[in-house]
């Protein structure tokens, strides 16, 4: 039997020019003798895309949430990630989530009868506006329809 393919891409980061939003490392370093943090040690994963998790539970919406979340973890580095877009509380619920500079999708939670949904059935991507005009904003995905119109003043 072959093995899926994970849900996750390896992003190049060792590229000249790519940079990931952290602090410096010269604050970061030697902090332990002051504040009791360790190091020059971060606890953010870098070089993971999840686009291809984000678009197989979008793809799952409606089938059984045990049998979902059973396989996106089989295929995971992490279940953390599965949870940045599934909320479990309904205080958790937004109809949208932002997983990139520009990057968005639908939010989802598990409901009633144990199903994967959408938070917002309706959304739809020809009401959203890009908040500016330098960068390529998607929704699940596709290219934003509204170009960006800066507000008058």
């Amino acid at each position: 039997m072959r093995r899926k393919e994970p849900l996750y891409r390896s992003v190049n980061t060792r590229t000249h020019g790519v940079r990931h939003p952290s602090g410096e490392y010269r604050w970061s370093r030697r902090r332990d003798d002051h504040t009791g943090q360790g190091a020059m040690h971060g606890k953010t994963r870098r070089g993971r895309d999840y686009t291809p998790l984000f678009r197989f539970l979008l793809s799952h919406v409606g089938d059984d949430w045990d049998a979902v979340h059973a396989e996106a973890v089989s295929r995971l580095d992490s279940p953390e990630p599965i949870f940045w877009i599934v909320a479990l509380t309904e205080s958790e619920r937004k109809p949208i989530v932002l997983t990139g500079e520009s990057t968005f999708f639908s939010g989802l939670y598990v409901d009633d009868a144990n199903r994967l949904a959408l938070v917002d059935p309706d959304l739809r991507i020809e009401r959203l506006k890009p908040g500016c005009a330098c960068c390529t904003h998607t929704f699940n995905g596709k290219p934003f329809v509204l170009k960006y119109q800066e507000d008058p003043v």
